[in-house]
């Protein structure tokens, strides 16, 4: 039983707020009010680091991290550390460089770990130096060329493109207060035989507005008078072009609305996203089925074929068409989707362009590209690899799931709106180094693409992934599946793939269904403990197979660490039941190395349950180019054919054993899994998975007693499933447990009981959260939720008196803030300087030098007025704590030798509702004389 006691906001209800506002890499302009940061507040007992701040005290603490440069707006989120603990995730500020979060309860334990990321990239701190563990990238590594494919898709087809838009009426999408545009860059064939196939292009969380003619952009929605609609949706032209050519009718759609407001939802716009593109795919349904009631764009271009559809999305847009094909396959609950109705199309794939994965819910019955960029400055932990590794073993499996490492390739330049030189608006390489070297991503080094070789690269996968997706043309696989094949029009890019599902018989997959012997262990992919992790903290880099997703530690998700010298020890992987590779022509293994190594040889056997061996040959094993600000630690695929096991008499219905020999050296490798391959797609045919969605339920705490509630849980579907449910260990949720839990639809299989206490004092909102994942034959929606206690009771009265108000200079200046009664929770005052009406105002100079040093950003040189102070002013806070009623404001003066008339202050205080909305209170005035 989980009690939410009113009062005591608890670490799972500041995650919540988090998660409500979950924050980019990028800042978000925010509903909500500046932050009243106290400068100099410690950490158990330790200075924080500088750009740190503690507002309140108490149970109402607020940590604020402010930048000392404006930070932009992007897809990752921005998260709160210390140490190995996520602390939360802050909601951004509209200064475009502070994040602020609730603390409540939570320790910080030493202030000195306190950290800010976004996807694993510190924000609050230099790069790390170079990392013993990782070799300096050459200055040229892009590595030997692949064969070419004898298929290119980037070429262009036959039929004439042509260009069109569209702006229909705005729509509400549930959580948003303001509508949302239905606008869209068309471009289709001219004139092509019978009904075409449909590519709709969804672009990722941007800024939303900018004023022509200056570098100002906004997050913010609808745009403010004399700035303009940044046209994000126009950045996929050279794709959408190359893919009309081709017979296929494009859309692009806009999506500022939802980046605008993607803030106020839990799931950070995924679900929003998903309705916007089927409230789209409805339009063109109608339109398909009767042309003359659509736009004159669309008109103007051969007729849409629903049945044959590819959605692309690019970063939290990839996200948001992996909910939307998870949609159309099983419907969202009716209070989260803004997109009801009949499904009249069919989504046949999907392409994601650096996305995030936040939710961790891959479809794993629709086939998918990943497209991961190497230089990648925002989604910088290239999560998106989870829509590959999280689809293994949650279905049949028959899906194509890939993955493609573009080498060089930033975030942004996959759009041109995003792109300097070719935006409109004000835009960036979201790319970065301290010194401007990067061996790998600095522009100018040969791995790094320019913008145009990289728009090229992304349409040609594009095109492939359409060609093989929707069209069935095998011939492009290769490209795709870990075959190693290049396509001449993506350029110079180097462009490496891998895969799971297909024609793959899964039959090492490291877990809990392996045992691991010899030179190797069985290592956590996410674990704060270095003793079961599988990449060290100083290893330089990171890898996409690792990145954390809501917990320290995430039971279930593991890997085989190899580590050797010389001729090393065979590591042996051991299944508990034997395996079948019958029917695959090789065995296919995904392997990683560490960066900038070269030459990893591995002997690969297997024995069978007779005890009879087979080397199968030996692979050959490269890193990619990386350096400690790249993500390079990733999977290469490589084969050995099975056609030795035969031939030793080994039984390759039941492999028991597979053993992995390094050959010379010293060095280091992780198996992440291994497959029977054989060439071929097969036909998807979508399994009737079970939905899980997790609902918040929001319940009035009431005036007495104790009412127990049970954080919503939907269960649709046609079978019966398995996920992972993550809990808090307790009310501090500084973990997190897990449990599997088999799910029916209509059973309530998942039941976590809330209990509410009501009375009758002021207090705060509270929240308890949990989350799930698919497992097995199940698929996630909304994977995070809880029950939230809401606040009924209405703030005391707050009043101020003068307790000495006319001092003389070197004594204090003092006034008390009363309630008038006790409430649960602190309450917060800020005391803003407002310039005198009349006489001379105090100056910075003439209060106690410390007390002003840890109440700004920098104290001022030459003096200026209280009122005048830059950097938002000066932070003073008024508390007071739980069960309260009073605490007392202070201005100290300092006593000088210079002879100056009185001076006096005038101030204004200003505290915050249960909603976290300021409410201005009384105006107060203090006078100061000088003593001779």
């Amino acid at each position: 039983m989980i009690r939410v006691t009113r009062g005591v906001a608890t670490a799972t209800a500041l995650l919540a707020l988090a998660a409500v506002s979950p924050g980019p890499a990028f800042a978000q302009p925010s509903s909500e009010g500046s932050a009243v940061p106290a400068p100099g507040a410690r950490a158990g007992g330790t200075e924080l680091p500088e750009g740190w701040r503690i507002s309140g005290a108490g149970t109402d603490r607020y940590l604020l991290w402010t930048s000392p440069e404006p930070v932009p707006m992007g897809d990752a989120r921005v998260e709160f550390h210390t140490g190995d603990r996520l602390l939360g995730r802050p909601v951004a500020q509209p200064d475009g460089r502070s994040f602020r979060l609730p603390l409540g309860n939570l320790q910080l334990p030493d202030g000195s770990s306190l950290r800010v990321t976004a996807a694993g990239r510190r924000l609050d701190a230099p790069a790390p130096a170079r990392a013993k563990g990782l070799r300096p990238a050459p200055p040229a590594s892009t590595g030997a060329q692949l064969p070419v494919n004898p298929v290119d898709p980037g070429v262009a087809g036959r039929y004439r493109p042509v260009s069109g838009a569209y702006t229909l009426k705005s729509v509400r999408l549930p959580g948003f207060p303001e509508p949302v545009e239905m606008r869209a860059t068309v471009v289709g064939p001219a004139n092509a035989p019978g009904k075409r196939p449909v590519a709709l292009f969804l672009h990722g969380r941007h800024s939303t507005c900018y004023t022509p003619g200056t570098e100002d952009v906004t997050g913010s929605w609808p745009c403010a008078a004399g700035t303009k609609a940044i046209p994000s949706e126009e950045g996929y032209l050279r794709a959408q072009r190359l893919l009309a050519s081709q017979g296929y009718v494009t859309v692009s759609i806009a999506a500022n609305g939802i980046n605008g407001q993607d803030y106020l939802a839990e799931d950070g716009g995924a679900q929003a996203r998903s309705s916007l593109v089927r409230q789209h795919l409805a339009r063109w349904a109608d339109w398909s089925a009767n042309k003359a009631s659509a736009p004159a764009s669309v008109r103007g271009i051969s007729s849409a074929d629903l049945s044959r559809v590819l959605l692309v999305g690019h970063s939290r847009g990839g996200e948001g068409v992996n909910r939307a094909a998870l949609d159309s396959l099983s419907p969202a609950p009716a209070d989260q989707d803004g997109a009801r109705g009949t499904v009249r199309w069919k989504i046949r794939g999907t392409v994601l362009i650096g996305p995030t994965a936040f939710g961790n819910n891959p479809v794993p019955d629709v086939p998918s590209l990943a497209v991961l960029p190497g230089c990648d400055g925002d989604v910088s932990d290239l999560q998106g690899q989870d829509y590959v590794d999280g689809t293994r073993g949650v279905s049949k499996g028959a899906a194509l799931h890939s993955a493609v490492y573009m080498v060089g390739a930033n975030h942004n330049f996959f759009n041109s709106e995003w792109t300097p030189g070719q935006a409109k608006a004000p835009s960036m390489d979201d790319f970065s180094s301290e010194d401007g070297t990067d061996a790998v991503c600095s522009p100018g080094t040969p791995t790094r693409l320019t913008a145009t070789q990289q728009q090229a690269a992304g349409a040609t996968y594009i095109a492939a992934a359409a060609r093989l997706f929707v069209d069935g043309d095998d011939r492009v696989r290769p490209l795709l599946d870990g075959t190693g094949r290049r396509a001449p029009s993506a350029g110079p890019a180097r462009v490496l793939a891998h895969a799971v599902g297909a024609h793959r018989t899964p039959a090492f997959l490291p877990g809990s269904s392996v045992t691991v012997s010899g030179g190797g262990r069985l290592c956590a992919q996410v674990d704060p403990d270095p003793a079961r992790a599988c990449l060290a903290p100083d290893a330089g880099g990171q890898s996409p197979h690792f990145a954390y997703w809501e917990t320290g530690s995430e039971p279930g998700r593991d890997a085989v660490a190899l580590e050797w010298a010389g001729s090393g020890a065979p590591v042996s992987v051991r299944s508990k039941k034997p395996v079948s590779l019958a029917g695959s022509d090789a065995l296919t293994l995904r392997v990683i190395v560490p960066p900038n190594s070269r030459g990893t040889d591995l002997d690969v056997t297997v024995v069978d349950a007779s005890g009879r061996r087979a080397q199968l040959g030996r692979v050959r094993v490269d890193g990619l180019p990386g350096t400690e600000r790249t993500t390079s630690y990733w999977a290469r695929e490589v084969r050995v054919p099975l056609s030795g096991a035969g031939r030793s008499g080994v039984d390759v219905k039941r492999i028991t054993t597979l053993e992995l020999a390094p050959r010379g050296g010293t060095g280091r490798a992780w198996l992440m899994d291994a497959s029977g391959w054989r060439p071929g797609t097969p036909a998807v045919r979508p399994a009737a998975l079970a939905r899980v969605d997790i609902g918040r339920l929001k319940v009035m705490e009431g005036d007495s007693g104790v009412r127990t509630y049970r954080v919503p849980v939907r269960v649709s579907g046609g079978s019966a499933g398995q996920v992972r449910l993550f809990v808090p260990v307790d009310e501090t949720a500084s973990s997190y447990t897990s449990r599997l839990v088999t799910v029916r639809p209509g059973r309530h299989d998942i039941d976590v009981p809330v209990e509410v206490r009501g009375n009758t004092r002021f207090g705060y909102d509270t929240s308890y959260d949990m989350f799930v994942k698919a497992v097995r034959g199940t698929a996630v929606g909304s994977h995070r939720g809880g029950v939230t206690a809401v606040n009924d009771d209405a703030m005391p009265k707050v009043s101020l008196t003068p307790v000495a108000a006319d001092v003389a200079e070197g004594e204090a200046m003092i006034w008390r803030m009363t309630l008038s009664e006790p409430a649960d929770t602190g309450v917060l005052g800020n005391v803003g300087f407002l310039p005198v009406t009349s006489g001379a105002e105090l100056s910075t100079a003439d209060v106690d030098q410390d007390w002003l040093a840890e109440r700004v950003f920098e104290v001022p040189n030459p003096a200026v007025p209280l009122s005048a102070m830059p950097e938002g002013g000066i932070y003073l806070n008024a508390f007071i704590e739980p069960g309260q009623t009073s605490t007392e404001i202070r201005v100290p003066t300092i006593r000088d030798d210079v002879a100056e008339p009185t001076e006096s202050v005038r101030a204004q205080l200003t505290t915050y509702d249960g909603s976290w909305e300021p409410v201005s209170g009384p105006e107060f005035t203090g006078t100061v004389r000088d003593v001779p």
